[in-house]
């Protein structure tokens, strides 16, 4: 009987994958590599054995073989994959440096702290003041239904006072239409709402946060910018109450040469409404490029929280009444700290930002 020429493959194999096993290093399978599944290992020899076998037993050694062979490359890439990884680690140990020795002083970059934003800053100091007077401090969300952005503050979807507020859409449509919000407005509302729900009249709160409008950034204007909100809702509030407030703020904030003024405005959510102005404190009244040379700068709006507001979140309005105002951080920012041009506080520009540190 002949023998066949993969008598001792078992044997042959598992000799091959302790050799596969045995490399340590990458340099040493690339050596290793031609005799093992290359032309010169065991493999390629007995593969050329098979000619001398008849068709149907060729058939069979051959697929005995190949199966050995796939099993020995496998266990080849294997070994390749985890020399690769260990090459890597030692690499990278080797480039590791150890700081534990370096002397501090021998640092050459200077070193400095971080600080708030002069736009959170001014935020913090903003609420102090309001506190000060009486008022709590709240927030509500960025993202807000087209209810609590317009139509509960009276400025339903035909409304022409749209056109005040160029709107970022989130969603359009059913179930509802989602907005960022264009103004720290939709906050009172949320307070009402809870007011009413809770039992908790009357409200003297401010609500800051941040606002989005599709405006083109200039000297006064910017695309994200923050506002605070005011709200009272109490019995027997009167417009003198909100002149009131206004000139004790601005006086507060800004120092006792800074005045401020009520102009007739229109605003959908209340009535009557003004726009108050504060005297520019760049120019400190005389005319500038920042104040449209007018000596003032408008700073934000307010007025009689509107009857058709009451309504929409229930408070009886023959019982109560109130008033709303409302102002962008920036502007006090670039009042506060006389920057003509508000596009200075998004530009990072590390040479104004360390003059606020």
């Amino acid at each position: 009987m002949t023998t066949s020429p993969l008598a001792n493959l078992a044997t042959q194999t598992t000799e091959l994958l302790a050799a596969v096993h045995a490399l340590s290093t990458f340099e040493a399978l690339r050596e290793a590599e031609p005799f093992i599944t290359g032309k010169r290992s065991i493999l390629s020899t007995l593969q050329k054995s098979l000619g001398g076998l008849e068709p149907e037993a060729r058939r069979a050694a051959g697929a005995q073989l190949q199966e050995a062979r796939r099993t020995v490359e496998a266990a080849l890439e294997i070994r390749r994959s985890e020399l690769a990884l260990a090459a890597r680690a030692e690499l990278l140990e080797s480039d590791r440096l150890d700081l534990g020795d370096v002397v501090v002083s021998a640092v050459r970059w200077p070193a400095s702290v971080g600080h708030p934003s002069l736009v959170a800053s001014t935020q913090r100091e903003l609420e102090d003041v309001f506190i000060a007077m009486g008022f709590t401090v709240s927030d509500g969300p960025e993202v807000e239904s087209d209810w609590y952005n317009f139509e509960a503050l009276n400025i339903p979807p035909a409304h022409p006072a749209r056109g005040m507020w160029d709107t970022f859409y989130v969603e359009m449509g059913e179930p509802e239409t989602v907005v960022l919000r264009t103004h720290t407005s939709p906050t009172q509302i949320h307070l009402m709402e809870g007011a009413v729900e809770n039992g908790s009249l009357p409200i003297h709160s401010v609500m800051p946060g941040r606002c989005y409008r599709r405006d083109t950034p200039d000297a006064r204007h910017l695309a994200t910018f923050h506002q605070i909100e005011g709200l009272v809702v109490d019995r027997g509030i009167t417009f003198a109450d909100l002149a009131g407030v206004i000139e004790t703020f601005t006086r507060k904030y800004f120092g006792p040469d800074i005045s401020s003024r009520l102009r007739p405005a229109f605003f959908p959510f209340t009535e009557p409404s003004a726009e108050f102005e504060i005297t520019c404190t760049i120019c400190r009244g005389e005319g500038c490029r920042t104040c449209s040379h007018t000596g003032w700068i408008e700073l934000g709006g307010c007025g009689m929280l509107d009857p058709a507001v009451f309504e929409a979140v229930g408070i009886d309005g023959d019982e109560w009444s109130g008033f709303a105002f409302g102002f962008g951080i920036e502007r006090c920012v670039q009042m506060r700290h006389q920057i003509a041009d508000m596009r200075a506080l998004i530009e990072n520009d590390v040479r104004f930002l360390r003059q606020f540190s």
